[in-house]
């Protein structure tokens, strides 16, 4: 005989889809006390009374209506006479001592339990009733953390889902894992136990609950970076729009690609990279409109920011002349990097205008850079030449000291004077030339005739 009948399972299947609501979590609730009615249907034994239906559905809809409970008792009733019950558990309520010997034998030791579940199983009563609660309790809410975690739709379905797993653990942390094996055949046999404690099932159990943890956890995960991402992009937007130069509109571009990228980054399969997708487009279609219209820009700020650092370069190290050859040659190589830079930029680029005005700038220092190396070349060539021949002059003075020609030597001086007098001031050898200068002019005073 099934432990259900047809006619009972629908008075009661009735009542639960007039209770339910329309909403996701009721429809979840009604699948699952369906469900369990099912099993009932499937099962051969004694027919439920009112009672077990009530504490079948209990967890699920605690208000059954008391009325529906006792039609459904008598529809599943069978005819003829009711069946006896066949044990009564004898009463010990009241006296402390026996409630103190009856809570020792209840105590989770297999050494104690075995024997007094062959000998006195009705003491066992209350562990077995609690078992038994706890049990359904857990199977009740790894149901109902099933369906929140796995077909979630909201961020809020996985906050009621984490609340669900943690009570599906606690009721197995109350199982007691000694008892697995152990079935309480005497309290089933008469309260009709829609379960079956045993190993296998326990394991599934607790994997079924670890999975759901990881999941939880991964989907957690997802949706913190999922929301961080969103502040992130949301600021980028807001300093572009509030950024008064090219410099503070570039550093928020590309916290904004950045922004982008980390949406792309969000784990697939989760709820959050399901949410992440219209954000995205959104993202990317805004990034090409606002930020595309200014890369340009950007750009030809970058290249005439690096211009311009090589001019100042330029700039610094042509200061406090005079200098070498050599460190004239540097400064005009950095005027050629910048200007390089800028001939670099198209016709239709923006801010072209800008940037001519800046290359012929350049163009102009470069000159003053490049006269100023050759008046240095050619100063100091000029130099190192009136240098020998005033070598040369002495040397003559000095061997012809007896017989002097005093109009070659003074020619040879105002030669020399000629050349010193070419050397362009602001050179390195300027000063040198100055020297040598007074020295021929002194020497020529001396040789004019009094």
């Amino acid at each position: 005989m099934v432990r259900l009948s047809d006619r009972s399972f629908d008075i009661l299947r009735a009542e639960i889809e007039k209770s339910s609501g329309t909403d996701p979590a009721s429809e979840i609730q009604q699948s699952m006390a369906l469900k369990r009615l099912e099993k009932l249907r499937l099962q051969s034994g004694d027919p439920v009374t009112a009672g077990e239906i009530q504490e079948l559905l209990g967890d699920i809809y605690p208000k059954f209506d008391e009325q529906i409970l006792q039609a459904a008792e008598k529809a599943n009733r069978p005819p003829g006479p009711l069946n006896a019950l066949k044990w009564l558990p004898v009463a010990m309520t009241g006296v402390a001592g026996v409630a103190a010997v009856i809570w020792v034998l209840n105590l989770p030791y297999p050494m104690i339990r075995r024997p007094v579940s062959k000998a006195m199983p009705v003491v066992l009563l209350p562990s077995f009733i609690s078992m038994d609660h706890n049990y359904r309790q857990a199977i009740s809410l790894m149901e109902q953390a099933d369906q929140l975690v796995n077909n979630a739709t909201s961020r809020a379905d996985f906050d009621l889902g984490t609340e669900k797993v943690k009570g599906a653990q606690k009721s197995l942390d109350r199982l007691p894992v000694w008892f697995l094996g152990y079935y309480p055949e005497r309290y089933c046999s008469f309260f009709g136990c829609s379960w079956r404690f045993s190993v296998d099932e326990f394991e599934t159990a607790r994997k079924a609950i670890g999975r759901m943890e990881a999941t939880l956890f991964q989907q957690q995960n997802a949706q913190t970076q999922l929301w961080e991402v969103e502040t992130a992009l949301n600021k980028a937007k807001q300093d572009y729009q509030q950024a008064t130069n090219l410099t503070q509109k570039q550093q928020a571009i590309a916290a904004w690609q950045s922004a982008i990228d980390q949406l792309v980054e969000i784990p697939p399969a989760t709820l959050a990279s399901e949410m992440a997708q219209p954000k995205l487009r959104a993202a990317m279609r805004d990034f090409e409109q606002v930020v595309g219209s200014a890369q340009g820009s950007l750009q030809t700020a970058t290249t005439m920011d690096a211009a311009k650092a090589f001019a100042m370069q330029a700039a610094v190290a042509s200061q406090n002349p005079p200098h070498s050859a050599a460190q004239w040659e540097q400064v005009e190589r950095l005027w050629d990097m910048a200007i390089a830079r800028l001939e670099r930029v198209e016709a239709d680029a923006p801010d072209y205008l800008e940037v001519q005005q800046k290359l012929a700038e350049y163009e102009v220092n470069r000159g003053i850079v490049a006269t100023r190396l050759q008046a240095q070349q050619e100063s100091v060539q000029t130099l190192n030449q009136a240098k020998e021949a005033i070598a040369d002059w002495q040397e003559l003075a000095r061997v012809e000291q007896d017989r002097l020609d005093w109009g070659r030597l003074s020619g040879d001086l105002r030669k020399i004077i000629t050349q010193l007098e070419q050397i362009q001031a602001g050179t390195t050898a300027s000063a040198e030339a100055q020297e040598l200068l007074k020295f021929a002019r002194d020497k020529d005073k001396q040789l004019q005739p009094f």
